[in-house]
């Protein structure tokens, strides 16, 4: 009994004290006498009260008088009886399975820690007892230390430490358990996990948990040594266990952490390595993984048994009737007498690694036969020959039944079912929902990395499946800051880009929420300017006009005035140039060669007025130029699936931009122009001021351009980029000669795009902007021909829809020349570099790039050396 134990205890205290009286005071015996009389009384008065509370008799039946809950217990008294399966009336034995089996129910619940049962008293046949319980505290904040503060909250919700959660042992220890072990898996084998509890004063029955983790350093591997292989070096092995590496300061992609996980996976590599060369039977027999505290390192030992080498025997195809054994034996590509390779053969029947992969499942898939199963089986081994069957259960026509999407809140249903290829009706595809995915990739409004059609209702015997593709919008619409330094000036952009847009809607205030979205049109407004020159834009664009078939229109309309600029702050304003620009096209998606082309057309109209505005670009300061162009290109777009961070396909493109060949049909004969009284000056000599402003009244030209960019997945999630373009601009008359506008202007960041004449800024780090442009007469004015070669190293930190982040180093080589007399393709300016890239949809891509330049610009005889980039708003 409760009180009777803490009656005891004050008892023995007593006794304590008086003898340490009796030592202290060296008390007399009559004071002796009195003390010890005193303590007995304590003591008998004690067990007479114990007498009103007795302990649990041997054995002996009561009726339950009443049961009381005492102690921490925030619970209904009431509740927890019952739960006990303890009433009022019942017959209970003490001691006896009744309040056993009670507390056992109590216990289970993990609600408490300490649970006694006391008689309170008995009353003739009639037992009254007590329960003191201890509720287990509730969490009220958790603190993890030893982790950087991003990674804390994954953590609390990876272990579901929310808020009023019970904090008990088991709790505890399957805390430290889970992230010790977590640690442990990324190579951190000394983690360390140390969890205290503290009490909440100020928050009733309630602690704080404190997780002190110490990771300690990751375990490297030291060595790998192979027993048993006698057709593999060494070195072969090691670079199949492609997760597994020894220590080498020069692999700085790679470390040497050992990740039992990935070990276990190198384990199985080591097999397929055999297994691509004929040797089937290959095997790990045994291996040793042994730690060496004292630098923190493993060392591994494999046993290798090779067996013997195996080549294809005949390779038959039972159960199909779709596809002939020829077709399938063609897709296959393995022939008898070809050297054994179990990772080919799998492959070839079904690539888990490629989801649109050309293999013998996707075949059947991508033409309906979603039940489909295709299985190769060994049948026949003899000597050195292994037989195949190749078993295929067709299983019936599979169709898409009802297609739904969910989690879009603004885009309208219109926009994505228009995109979706999969059809109600239509045979099933795997082909179909894989472009599906890539395709609402693409647009932009949705995070790429958690798009997923859900197979709903997939059955067999009706030969009906229902997908549903859930998306999860992300901001569309951005605010554009960009800076950046051009001619020797601070350029600064202001834009709004509205890429959700809903045009029909811009006169409903309803829509208004806070504008109206929704439709996939695109609207942009841009403000651009130096203390030099302004610029000011509005474009458009309608992916599908008039709602039926993918025909992009896009508008836009500009205008700029640029003032003479000398450097400095010298700018003079009674010398401009002003641009005026119009310009309309129409893309439309083509089925031949295949429908990841387009087909793009545009007329686009530039009126250069200028006044005063003396340069070494052309020798007339006052007057003007038209710009009437038609634009024709062919373009091929694969890349998938996310359009920020693509993994892999590819885009290639040929445009060119021509205007009309006016010299053939206006009679003016442009080699004799200076002898022309009207074209001459005073003194008879040629004004060529005037004879330029005759040549380039009107534009005479035609652009040829050429871009091939390809993404290929490299090694783990890196990415690599392979960049290459091309550009010329010509002349239809060499008499006219090339116009002073639509060049080229290679070098930097590609930011200083600050002037409308129709030039191109060309970004090559490593370099100063536009540095990279031929001089001529100590100005660059641009170029006609360009090359550029790129390879880009892309590495993903994260690809969440708030926010893609991803590192970069790059290798670059460009040039630009005056026409093909000069032009060099093996002359090119070098750099190298690492950058940074982060896309957030409000304000669009940002980044920095750390670029050095090999060589010298043109002009100049110093290497480039280092450069900083800094991107806003734009992406290379």
């Amino acid at each position: 009994m409760r009180l009777s134990l803490v009656i005891k205890k004050e008892n023995v205290d007593l006794e304590k004290q008086v003898n340490k009286l009796n030592k202290i005071l060296m008390l007399d015996k009559s004071i002796k006498l009195f003390l010890t009389v005193l303590v007995l009384g304590n003591i008998f008065q004690a067990k007479a009260q114990e007498q009103d509370r007795l302990p649990f008799d041997q054995g002996r039946e009561y009726i339950l008088a009443d049961v009381k809950v005492i102690g921490k217990v925030s619970y209904n008294e009431q509740t927890i009886v019952t739960f006990a399966g303890l009433q009022k009336g019942q017959k209970i034995v003490v001691p006896g399975e009744e309040i056993s089996t009670a507390i056992k129910k109590l216990w289970k619940l993990g609600l408490f820690n300490e649970i006694d049962t006391y008689v309170n008293r008995i009353e003739g046949d009639s037992i009254f007892i007590d329960m003191y319980m201890t509720e287990v505290p509730g969490l009220n904040e958790v603190k993890i230390q030893g982790v950087k503060k991003g990674k804390i909250e994954a953590l609390i919700k990876e272990n579901n430490l929310t808020k009023g959660k019970k904090v008990n042992e088991n709790l505890i220890t399957t805390t430290k358990n889970y992230l010790e072990n977590k640690y442990k898996k990324d190579g951190f084998y000394n983690t360390k996990v140390a969890i205290n509890t503290i009490a909440d004063t100020t928050d009733g029955n309630n602690v704080n948990m404190v997780v002190n983790i110490d990771k300690g350093s990751k375990v490297k591997v030291s060595s790998i040594t192979f027993n048993g292989n006698e057709q593999f070096k060494d070195g072969k092995l090691k670079k199949a266990m492609k997760n597994t590496k020894t220590r080498f300061p020069l692999r700085f992609w790679k470390g040497s952490k050992f990740i039992n996980e990935k070990y276990q996976e190198d384990l199985t590599n080591i097999v397929k390595k055999y297994k691509e060369k004929g040797f089937r039977d290959a095997r790990v027999v045994s291996d040793s993984v042994s730690y060496n505290k004292a630098n923190n390192t493993v060392a591994i030992n494999l046993n290798i048994e090779e067996g013997n080498k195996y080549y294809f025997g005949d390779i038959k195809f039972l159960g199909n009737s779709v596809y002939s054994d020829q077709g399938l034996r063609s897709m296959l590509g393995i022939e008898k007498g070809d050297v054994y390779n179990g990772v080919l053969l799998e492959k070839r029947i079904a690539d888990k690694t490629a989801p649109d992969g050309n293999d013998i499942t996707n075949l059947y898939q991508n033409n309906g036969y979603l039940f489909s199963t295709i299985n190769a089986v060994e049948v026949r081994t003899a000597n050195d020959t292994i037989d195949f069957e190749i078993r295929i259960q067709e299983g019936p026509m599979a169709y898409f039944n009802k297609i739904s999407v969910v989690g879009n809140d603004k885009t309208n249903d219109k926009v994505i079912y228009r995109e979706i290829r999969t059809r109600p009706g239509q045979k099933y595809s795997k082909e179909l929902l894989v472009r599906t995915i890539r395709e609402l990739g693409q647009l932009g409004f949705f995070d790429p990395q958690a798009l997923e059609p859900k197979f709903l209702n997939v059955d067999p015997g009706a030969g009906t499946v229902d997908i549903e593709y859930n998306v999860v919008e992300k901001g569309s619409s951005q605010i554009e800051l960009q800076g950046g330094y051009g001619g020797g000036g601070f350029i600064g952009t202001l834009g709004l880009s509205f890429n959700n847009f809903s045009i029909k809607n811009i006169f409903n205030k309803d829509a208004y929420t806070p504008l109206p979205m929704g439709d996939g049109q695109k609207l942009a407004l841009r403000l651009q300017g130096s203390s030099y020159f302004q610029t000011y834009s509005l474009s458009l664009s309608e992916p599908w006009l008039g709602g039926r078939k993918p025909v992009q229109f896009t508008g836009s309309v500009s205008h700029s005035k640029q003032f003479l600029y000398s450097g400095g702050n010298d700018v003079d304003r009674d010398k401009s140039f002003n641009i005026t620009s119009l310009s309309v096209g129409i893309a439309k998606r083509l089925n031949v060669p295949d429908d990841y082309f387009v087909l793009s057309q545009g007329i686009s109209f530039q009126y250069y007025d200028l006044n005063n505005y003396n340069t070494g670009l052309f020798s007339f300061g006052n007057g003007s130029s038209r710009n009437l162009a038609y634009t024709i290109g062919l373009t091929r777009n694969s890349k998938a699936i996310d359009p920020i961070f693509p993994i892999q396909g590819s885009e290639f493109s040929v445009s060119a931009k021509l205007t009309l060949p006016y010299s053939l049909f206006n009679g003016v004969d442009y080699k004799n122009l200076g002898n022309k009284e009207e074209f001459q000056l005073a003194d008879g000599s040629p004004d060529q001021a005037k004879i330029d402003q005759e040549k380039f009244k009107l534009l005479e030209y035609y652009k040829i351009k050429f871009k091939g960019d390809v993404y290929t997945k490299f090694i783990g999630k890196f990415v690599l980029r392979t960049l290459g373009e091309f550009g010329y601009l010509g002349a239809y008359n060499s008499d006219r000669g090339d116009v002073p506008f639509e060049r080229f202007f290679v070098g930097g960041d590609g930011l200083a795009n600050y002037s409308l004449d129709g030039r191109e800024v060309i970004q090559l780090r490593g370099y100063e902007n536009q540095s990279l442009t031929p001089l001529i007469n100590g100005s660059r004015d641009g170029a006609t021909i360009y090359n550029k070669f790129s390879l880009e190293l892309r590495y993903p930190i994260t690809l969440k829809g708030a926010a893609s982040i991803y590192a970069l180093s790059f290798l670059e080589a460009g040039g630009a020349w005056n026409g093909f007399k000069d032009y060099n393709p093996f002359s090119l300016q070098r750099s190298a570099g690492v950058g940074l890239r982060i896309f957030m949809p409000a304000f669009g891509l940002l980044g920095i790039d750390f670029g050095h330049g090999f060589d010298a610009a043109p002009g100049t005889t110093q290497k480039s050396g280092w450069q900083t980039h800094f991107i806003i708003g734009q992406q290379f």
